[in-house]
């Protein structure tokens, strides 16, 4: 019996293949970097067909260097970027434009409309989300008003509409199957977060041709075979899910209250919390109520904060000012900081996400003076991460005693000690990295592992869990309060900028 899982990870920059054993652990890669696209400002889109060519590109690859088969595949599970937005021709699986990727602020004003309406709080309640460009909903309205006849056409069946999970399938598939999971469901604003249905009351809001929309199904379960054209064999695809949701899953986060920050373009923070979705504490404390996981008929529910600018950050510094040349060498650089001089990033480059939703909030770096060096800046801009993560947990836990159970962190930031020090001690609680950085991938193939029978149980999965790092939390509690006040300033500041 075929034992291995091929895990595509199609993320916001970059897309990953990674072949896993039946001890969930990774013996082949592959990994490309994916071209965005900047047409205006505060636009930001992905060539729908760069996307398929590259998972399917380091596919092959991973498979190669695994030394399989493609009939050694047992399954293939699918995570990917979220809330990005694409629609093609049924008839033809032709891209009508390019993707919008959940960074994209073009339908920002269109929000704010909503947001000041009478329905802004049925928005909250039904679909656990708040109003914002970042969710697929308005900018799948946007498509069908720029597309010549699109409603019209929508409406006829001719549309297509999917998050990038939905438009892998339906190209792996040779368009035979026209489906979307459950977690990348939820983040549309289109699905009710109750029932995990499309929900007629949303679809009439914005627009939206329900004859456009995907099945919704499980995250972990059948959604047929790749086309034998693909990679010369058909292997079942038995998982998709969002990166997020992927990552929940693969950091075993299956207890209520467990929490896990995935270090990405964004930086990403789900606690699990339970079989109940978490409109209260989510509506009251500006964060997200989704669904973590699903399998089978067994729901998970999570309460997330979405970080919009983390690794993008460290990219810019890299692109943007040119002071350094790679990721890996900033947490050296940061240590030769010699302390934090006062200085503030805060990486609104596409506003602020939760808990501050300020969409129009610019980036900015203050407490500069003449003896400010890279250093500074390099350090100011890893701190910028721990800072934002802290707000979201900080929100998570509003009106309960502080929490030291761990953070669970994976993810490319995961690997950069400085990094994940500093969000040790801005927590003040143990951030513990799990030996597996790629989660994401982990959990996709998990999720196909269960699709298959080859792990059965949540139970079972846990015991593959390892951390190959903790770091405990070293400084003061005074110096704390200090720092985290003079990042709140920060970040006031950049929100009041007009």
């Amino acid at each position: 019996m075929a034992e291995h899982i091929l895990a595509i990870d199609q993320g916001t920059t970059s897309t990953r293949a990674i072949i896993f054993d039946s001890s969930a652990i990774p013996v082949a890669s592959a990994h490309i970097e994916l071209k965005q696209y900047f047409p205006q400002r505060g636009w930001v889109e992905h060539d729908p067909n760069e996307i398929v060519d590259s998972a399917i590109g380091v596919s092959e690859q991973a498979i190669a260097r695994s030394g399989l088969a493609p009939n050694d595949i047992a399954a293939i599970g699918i995570a990917n970027q979220r809330e990005t937005t694409i629609v093609w021709e049924r008839a033809t699986g032709r891209p009508l434009a390019n993707g919008i990727v959940w960074q994209d602020r073009r339908t920002a004003g269109k929000c704010v409309d909503i947001a000041q309406s009478i329905r802004a709080r049925d928005i909250r309640q039904t679909t656990g989300l708040v109003i914002d460009a970042y969710f697929s909903a308005t900018k799948l309205s946007w498509l069908l008003d720029a597309v010549p006849n699109g409603r019209k056409r929508a409406e006829s069946g001719e549309l297509c509409f999917g998050t990038v999970d939905s438009w892998l399938l339906w190209r792996l598939t040779d368009g035979a199957v026209h489906a979307i999971d459950s977690t990348n469901a939820s983040r549309t604003m289109l699905l009710n977060i109750h029932d995990l249905q499309w929900d007629s009351e949303m679809m009439e809001l914005f627009d939206i041709p329900p004859e456009m929309l995907p099945e919704v199904k499980s995250s972990s379960g059948d959604f047929g075979v790749t086309d034998k054209q693909v990679f010369g064999s058909e292997i079942p695809i038995t998982a998709m899910a969002g990166d997020q949701h992927a990552a929940l899953y693969g950091q075993a986060c299956f207890k209520n209250g467990q929490i896990k920050c995935t270090y990405g373009t964004g930086a990403f923070v789900l606690a699990n919390s339970g079989t109940i979705p978490p409109i209260e504490l989510s509506e009251r404390e500006g964060l997200l109520a989704t669904l973590g996981f699903q399998v089978g008929s067994k729901r998970n529910y999570a309460v997330e904060g979405s970080v919009f600018s983390t690794g993008s950050t460290i990219q810019w510094l890299r692109d943007g000012l040119g002071i350094i040349s790679n990721a890996a060498e900033t947490s050296e650089m940061a240590s030769l900081a010699e302390s934090h001089h006062g200085v503030y990033f805060v990486p609104a480059f596409v506003g602020l996400g939760a808990p501050h939703w300020a969409p129009h909030a610019t980036a900015s770096i203050t407490g500069m003076t003449r003896s400010t060096t890279k250093y500074d800046v390099v350090r100011a801009a890893l701190e910028s991460t721990a800072y934002q993560v802290a707000d979201v947990i900080t929100a998570m836990e509003s009106g309960r005693k502080r929490s030291h159970e761990p953070l669970r962190a994976d993810g490319g930031q995961s690997a950069n000690s400085f990094a994940m020090q500093f969000q040790s001690d801005i927590l003040d609680r143990p951030v513990e990295v799990a030996n597996v950085v790629e989660t994401t991938a982990r959990g996709a193939a998990l999720l196909a592992g269960r699709g298959i029978g080859l792990w059965r149980s949540e139970k079972e999965i846990n015991s593959l869990w390892q951390a190959s790092h903790c770091y405990e939390p070293l400084i003061s509690e005074s110096e704390r309060t200090n720092l985290r006040s003079g990042w709140l300033a920060a970040v006031e500041r950049s929100s009041s900028i007009i």
